[in-house]
């Protein structure tokens, strides 16, 4: 695609962000931050996981983003006893009534639209939680002995509880791997919080309407890979995922002491692609190092695993993460 095209494509991606928050500061007081992110996550077709306690609106902020795309929006409640074939699908045999022959006939699940939330993900079994990886890695399902490919876009969001664990099922590394960003939900300010009470307990209701169709979407995730990144920005990215590695040949001290595993390499990957939807979501033609350290801990806080040492010395992964990148 010529170089004009895609700086039309730019103007017009950061002209549709600028529609986005207007359009969704209806219903959602604040967290522009957090909205930057699911934006970034979805041009550059992530995944995210977004972690907060109850009421902060996690399950509202993921509905009203896909009202606002021209998108099929699927929910799962995750649940103990939900199991796989609820997600995926399930076969069931049907009888032809005018020949009396029977065969299996697939029902496809929720999982076969274009936005799903994964409502309190670690609420169900390993098990059921696994029949997402082939989904959010592959972009098709298999049961049954046939692989089905999902319509695209495919983007997963799920939410997670982090106080309530008696009964959790923590997702396992390789699946949390599969997430691009893993999101903070922090409290609102206390004008936000003002303003989000005053909004919610009166009988105005706002309506949302989509803001751009399913192949303009498309059309902009194509653009974020075209973006050009600099050689020493690549670098930066690696070299800072690398420090993450205990014992690794320029891992700091502090992180040989308190980090048992550090990422691997599709956290460079999400870094330097994150890094170009930041950029471009800015109208900007190529990001720099500070669009790599803007998303080092969405990034990076899900792929560390610190060691006992760590946890004596009260050390979160959020503020080792922000110490590598001074």
């Amino acid at each position: 695609m010529p170089i004009q095209q895609d700086s039309q494509l730019v103007k017009e991606l950061e002209q549709f962000r600028r529609d986005f928050m207007n359009e969704i500061g209806k219903v959602i007081i604040g967290q522009q931050n957090i909205i930057d992110h699911f934006l970034i996550s979805l041009i550059c077709k992530g995944h995210a996981l977004l972690v907060g306690v109850p009421g902060l609106a996690k399950t509202l902020l993921i509905k009203s983003m896909s009202e606002l795309l021209d998108l099929k929006f699927s929910r799962i409640q995750f649940t103990p006893d939900l199991m796989p074939s609820d997600i995926t699908g399930t076969e069931v045999i049907e009888e032809d009534h005018a020949t009396g022959r029977r065969e299996f006939r697939f029902f496809k699940g929720p999982i076969f639209g274009n936005i799903i939330l994964a409502d309190e993900i670690n609420r169900t079994p390993p098990k059921t939680q696994s029949a997402l990886l082939q989904a959010m890695q592959e972009y098709t399902v298999t049961t049954g002995g046939q692989t089905y490919t999902l319509d695209e876009p495919f983007f997963v969001l799920a939410t997670q509880n982090p106080i309530e664990q008696e009964g959790t099922y923590p997702l396992p590394e390789a699946q949390l791997d599969r997430f691009m960003f893993n999101i903070n939900i922090d409290y609102p300010s206390r004008d936000e919080e003002v303003a989000i009470v005053q909004t919610t307990t009166s009988g105005m209701e706002s309506t949302l309407n989509p803001i751009i169709t399913k192949s303009k979407l498309l059309e902009f995730q194509g653009l974020v890979r075209r973006v050009p990144v600099a050689e020493n920005v690549v670098e930066y990215a690696v070299d800072l995922v690398s420090n993450t590695r205990p014992n690794s040949d320029k891992a700091p001290e502090f992180v040989n002491e308190w980090i048992d595993w550090g990422a691997g390499p599709r956290a460079s990957q999400y870094l330097i692609l994150g890094a170009k939807g930041r950029a471009v979501l800015d109208g900007r033609p190529t990001p720099d190092i500070s669009d790599v350290n803007a998303l080092a801990l969405p990034v990076l806080r899900h792929r560390i695993i610190t060691n006992f040492n760590a946890e004596a010395d009260d050390i979160k992964v959020d503020e080792i993460i922000l110490k590598l990148i001074g």
